[in-house]
């Protein structure tokens, strides 16, 4: 009987140990704490997303560091685009962009960066998709690709609890 039990503990641990690594290595999970991604990411929502992420592109909604907490945003431009922030809203590359979901202006943030700027290699730059009370990178400037935790690839929704 000793020997069962024992042979159990360990498949247990081994199972833990297993999924401990998964999630620290492959995936991750994060609590949102903030509405710049309102209405597509609540404030509560649960978010989980993809360490290994190879390549980012236009729209991928990643996790990322600022000020050594995590926040959630929406890549509009990756390396070597051209942004601009103008009285016709969100421009890339010199094309008004026209983003799903979107019901507030795009406007520059003063004391924010200076447009027009170029995205420099290794970078990214990310909004909040509740344009109105984001901090993204219109404050902080573009987001080195290494301060990216990961790409979202699932959401909990928080109802009530």
């Amino acid at each position: 009987m000793w020997k069962d039990l024992l042979q159990l503990l360990l498949k247990v641990v081994f199972i833990a140990v297993a999924i401990a690594a998964v999630f620290t290595f492959v995936f991750g999970a994060y609590r949102v704490t903030d509405t710049s991604m309102s209405p597509s990411i609540k404030d509560g929502d649960l978010v989980l997303y993809y360490r290994l992420h190879t390549k980012l592109h236009a729209q991928d909604v990643v996790v990322l560091d600022y000020e050594g907490a995590a926040t959630a945003g929406r890549i509009v431009a990756v390396a070597g685009d051209k942004v601009d922030i103008t009285s016709d809203g969100l421009m890339v590359n010199g094309s008004h962009q026209v983003e799903q979901g979107i019901v507030q202006e795009t406007t520059q943030v003063s004391g924010g960066v200076t447009f027009p700027l170029t995205v420099p290699a290794g970078s990214v730059f990310v909004l909040g998709d509740n344009r109105g009370t984001a901090v993204d990178s219109r404050i902080f400037g573009c987001v080195p690709e290494h301060n990216i935790y990961g790409q979202v690839m699932g959401l909990f929704r928080r109802r009530g609890i």
